[in-house]
């Protein structure tokens, strides 16, 4: 299946989305910020980034989407 990195602030949407989508099959990484996840996007490969838009401070969803 596909490999997945997710960025969600939101702490207990962030953890559903992980344990649904690694219940499915999924690799997923899940952080809370997109400095984060883009640090992790430096690192690593993936198959998919899930973002969420607007991420207080830092990074926004659309910044992490384009550097990606």
């Amino acid at each position: 299946m596909a490999r997945i990195l997710l960025a969600e602030d939101d702490d207990s949407l962030r953890a559903f989305l992980v344990t649904s989508l690694t219940r499915a099959g999924h690799d997923v990484t899940g952080h809370g910020d997109g400095d984060s996840a883009w640090e992790a996007l430096e690192h690593g490969s993936y198959d998919l980034l899930l973002t969420d838009i607007v991420m207080p401070g830092g990074m926004s969803g659309d910044e992490l989407a384009r550097e990606a």
